[in-house]
């Protein structure tokens, strides 16, 4: 492999959906095919943040969009620049250039509606130009479309506000997941017979609906993975807080996982939030959650991702 030279694939690839794993496995087989490594190209925050000063509700953190291109794609070579003044500013043929001289780029992938460059002005035939110019090869990946119309971080952000995890699931590729560490937390579930791993949903990224979650945790120290009951939200039953935070009760586990690295993938919605009235009544449906949960993974021994018959 030729040292120092790459094929990029550039893009935000928010929930790395199935559209952006078209342009990764081009990256992949032109990487093999040339002999130089496959490698992306994104930045840490939306540009769009930075232009517009609007929110933008992400899928997934940097560090899990990274997890998932290196464990589902095998790509480790993942650049992600932070999108600033000089980024902001900088022409889109300009940047081209930087790609060619200060990362090697031998190779470019874009989707079909890559936008790039000050103001926008970049787009992908003008990419296609412009790597033409500069001796480097170039290769535009049109729409992946599912149930007629292109599969886009937008559609996957409104059916995760839904819980609607299995059609979330289509469009992704794989499983929504959080992977955060384990923090403190009230030690409530304890006193249930019920401790949970409290985690939560780094500033900027999409709280999916609140309630209970079939789910599993990976330890990622270990690599042993539980099924577990996730619950997202505010916890109504306790009085209730601002903060929404995600405790996952692991089936089967016992120890203290404090400070440790988990990764929590969203198989199926349970329920919402409920607010019981007493202690006893929020224990008991902890308990027959925890029933489903378990009934649910017998059903499905090998990996529910495979089957069809189960939805949110």
């Amino acid at each position: 492999m030729e040292t120092g030279k790459r094929v990029i694939a550039l893009g935000f690839f928010d929930g790395v959906h199935i559209g952006h794993a078209a342009l990764l496995r081009r990256a992949l087989e032109l990487g093999g095919r040339l002999g130089v490594e496959p490698a992306v190209i994104s930045f840490d925050t939306p540009p769009e943040k930075t232009i517009n000063n609007e929110p933008v509700p992400l899928i997934n953190s940097a560090l899990d969009r990274a997890d998932i291109m290196g464990r589902l794609f095998g790509i480790t070579d993942l650049i992600f620049l932070h999108f600033d003044d000089v980024l902001r500013h900088m022409p889109w043929d300009k940047f081209v250039e930087w790609l060619k001289s200060d990362f090697g780029a031998v190779h470019l992938v874009a989707g079909y509606d890559f936008r790039f460059g000050y103001l926008g002005q970049g787009n992908a035939e003008k990419l296609r130009q412009k790597c033409g110019e500069l001796g480097l090869g170039c290769d535009i990946v049109d729409a992946v479309e599912l149930y007629g119309s292109p599969v886009s971080s937008t559609r996957i952000r409104a059916l995760l506000l839904e819980g609607q995890c299995r059609r979330a699931v289509e469009l992704l590729g794989h499983r929504h997941v959080l992977t955060d560490t384990v923090r403190n937390g009230y030690r409530f579930g304890r006193t249930l017979g019920t401790p949970t791993i409290n985690m939560r949903f780094e500033e900027g990224v999409l709280v999916p609906r609140h309630g209970v979650y079939i789910a599993e945790a990976h330890i990622l120290s270990s690599g042993r993975c539980y099924p577990a009951v996730t619950n997202v939200g505010v916890r109504p039953s306790l009085g209730g807080r601002d903060a929404v935070s995600v405790e996952s009760h692991l089936l089967g586990f016992s120890g203290n996982l404090y400070g440790q690295r988990i990764r929590v993938e969203f198989y199926k919605f349970l329920r919402d939030e409920i607010k019981f009235e007493k202690i006893e009544e929020l224990r008991d449906q902890i308990r027959r959650d925890a029933a489903d949960t378990l009934a649910f993974f017998d059903r499905h021994p090998l990996d529910p991702f495979d089957y069809p018959d189960w939805h949110s």
